[in-house]
């Protein structure tokens, strides 16, 4: 796989969520080639929806330290800050493709970083927005969008 990449938060709490052994062997597969290939990119929305599910939700959860040091780490992918222009740009996906807002928001991130794909396990596996294609990386192996 070639090109910039959207991460939704799902992946990235799955790759620590250890109650989900064969999402989180999957997840964690993504991320490394992501890393390998500088090719992830975020938003602050799934930086903080990130940090509230792995200290507040997920059991065994991650310690604040542990979550802090992660979105630090997340840092490097330059997130996404949201502004009234990408809000804009949500709604009009949100009008276009009847996604929930948050999914919208997602989408609107990863159109406005030119990302080729978004990882997702909540949105519609396979569908194409523009330029952009959504990738359930659970229904996909990472091997073979690669080349």
């Amino acid at each position: 796989m070639s090109g910039k990449c959207f991460v939704d938060t799902n992946i990235l709490v799955y790759s620590r969520d250890s109650t989900e052994p064969a999402k989180q062997r999957m997840a964690k597969q993504w991320l490394t080639h992501l890393w390998q290939q500088e090719a992830g990119r975020i938003n602050t929305q799934v930086m903080n929806e990130y940090y509230v599910t792995v200290t507040q939700k997920l059991k065994p959860g991650l310690s604040k330290d542990q979550a802090r040091a992660d979105l630090r780490a997340l840092a490097v992918w330059q997130p996404l800050e949201i502004s009234v222009h990408l809000i804009e740009s949500a709604w009009d996906v949100q009008d276009q493709y009847a996604y929930s807002w948050w999914d919208s928001l997602v989408i609107a991130s990863a159109l406005f970083l030119d990302c080729q794909y978004l990882l997702s396990e909540d949105m519609q596996h396979d569908q194409s927005l523009g330029s952009l294609k959504i990738i359930n990386p659970f229904l996909a192996d990472c091997e073979s969008l690669m080349h």
